[in-house]
């Protein structure tokens, strides 16, 4: 009994990362259709700015949840305006220009911080179940992704920017003869997923080395958990996080983490196969 306890919240912890590591590029792929192969290098930036500011005296809480999602947010804005806007509706140009930007980001993070593992010890203590341990910051990593999905269904549901939003992203020329301004709905936009991107590296940070090239680790799981998922934003991307999350843990238990890993690629592959249009194209269709 205790061992299924570990396992399932094991399986709640994998489902959660995933959920942060998705929700921004769910938005900027979902909605702007840009496929952002800097996602990586964006959550290293929260995990960088966490691990930065809390050496520098910032509360870690602070640190987490404060500044990491508004700084790599403020670095997606300056991202947006510089590259990013020239070149909506050519997938393959921005492919190369976002890859490029990866390449430059790791460059630079390098070059003032080195090659060094850095990182910040984990803020809650541990608990313990019959004979196994766990600790609480499971528990908060799966709280703040419950929280990111409520707060992002009721800003898309709820709001005038995200009616504006999702109706901008769908038809930009009715948008702007409505009086919208479709520039800035997408700089906004894509702020808005940059930021959300720093906060699942910013709360990553205690959990896993923080190096300049960690963000290749997640981004292809990341792009295949948005694609497994589907064109409905929230839907999609919680089912194909929960469903990625069971497999990649029970997986990485009944094997070791190096093939947890490689089965969870291959039932990637095998779902896309199966359900082209992905889960939420499936079974959610019409949803967020």
């Amino acid at each position: 009994m205790e061992l299924a306890i570990i396992l399932a919240l094991d399986v709640l912890n994998g489902a959660a990362s995933l959920v942060l590591l998705c929700l921004g590029l769910a938005i900027i792929f979902g909605m702007m259709k840009i496929i952002n192969l800097a996602h990586g290098e964006f959550v290293m930036l929260g995990a960088y700015a966490t691990v930065i500011s809390a050496n520098a005296g910032v509360n870690i809480w602070i640190a987490m949840l404060i500044v990491a999602p508004v700084f790599v947010g403020l670095v997606g804005i300056i991202v947006e305006r510089c590259l990013i806007r020239f070149l909506y509706g050519r997938l393959v140009d921005t492919m190369l220009a976002t890859w490029g930007l990866s390449l430059f980001i790791v460059g630079l993070v390098t070059t003032i911080y080195g090659n060094t593992i850095k990182g910040v010890p984990t803020p809650l203590g541990g608990f313990s179940i019959g004979e196994y341990k766990s600790s609480y910051y499971t528990l908060f990593l799966v709280a703040v992704a419950l929280i990111m999905l409520a707060l992002i269904f009721g800003m898309l549901r709820y709001t005038r920017f995200g009616l504006v939003s999702r109706a901008t992203m769908q038809n930009p020329g009715m948008a702007a003869a409505l009086g919208v301004n479709p520039s800035r709905i997408y700089m906004t936009t894509f702020g808005i997923g940059a930021a959300i991107t720093g906060l699942a590296g910013g709360v990553l940070a205690p959990v896993s080395g923080v190096v300049p090239t960690m963000g290749a680790a997640y981004v292809a799981k990341a792009f295949i958990t948005v694609v497994g998922g589907g064109s409905a934003i929230l839907a999609g991307t919680a089912s194909a996080s929960g469903l990625f999350g069971l497999i990649n843990q029970m997986g990485s238990y009944l094997t070791t983490p190096v093939f947890g890993e490689v089965i969870l690629f291959i039932s990637a592959i095998i779902l896309i196969r199966l359900l082209p249009q992905g889960i939420s194209g499936r079974f959610f269709k019409g949803r967020l």
